[in-house]
């Protein structure tokens, strides 16, 4: 039975409800268990030790409650994310396409806070980037990693991570003049995360 079906049975739980149904299952009517006891339990689908390992592993708490990243570099106390898509429709350059992904996510955004001191005993110099990129697995050889990075006019970047995602498509038309080997599209994309 799938989540879905679930959730109709069961419209008006919280979400802490919803999760305490294979800890406390007295609390809700036998029709509405039957779901959990099957082969397929929500806390199966749902709150799995692995998947709460990764999450736990994903964002930790600091002291004052903020979520940090954790990654092989240092952790950084995030402040935002940036989400940005890159195309490189003639050329097949998946550079350009990942460069265009940065770009996107960073052109939409000002960050005045670092430069005004909003942000006590944080000084301008110690905003700090890890960037994420989405590039389809048989592409990722070719990315040039510094040119991307070239992308970020401030802060430090102190973990760039590439990971299978974005698309290859096809453009629809193939126009030899502007470089074309094919009529490929390299579509990335980026994510961004601003903290210090």
């Amino acid at each position: 039975m799938s989540i879905c079906l679930l959730l109709q049975e069961m419209p008006f739980l919280s979400f802490t409800e919803f999760a305490s149904l294979t800890h406390n299952p007295s609390l809700y009517p036998a029709k509405r268990i039957h779901f959990l006891t099957k082969r397929h339990s929500l806390q199966h689908h749902l709150f799995s030790p692995p998947i709460r390992a990764s999450i736990t592993a994903a964002m930790e708490p600091d002291q004052s409650g903020r979520a940090l990243i954790t990654s092989s570099s240092p952790p950084i106390k995030l402040l935002f994310v940036e989400m940005g898509v890159g195309y490189d429709q003639h050329g097949q350059d998946v550079t350009a396409a990942a460069m265009r992904a940065c770009r996107d996510a960073i052109s939409s955004n000002s960050i005045p806070a670092f430069r005004r001191g909003s942000i006590p005993g944080v000084s301008f110099e110690q905003m700090k980037l890890q960037i994420k990129l989405g590039v389809p697995h048989s592409l990722q050889q070719t990315l040039d990693i510094e040119s991307v990075k070239s992308v970020f006019p401030y802060g430090e970047i102190v973990s760039f991570e590439v990971v299978d995602g974005g698309l290859i498509c096809s453009s629809g038309v193939y126009v030899e003049e502007m470089g074309d080997k094919n009529d490929d599209c390299y579509i990335v994309n980026a994510a961004v995360y601003v903290g210090y």
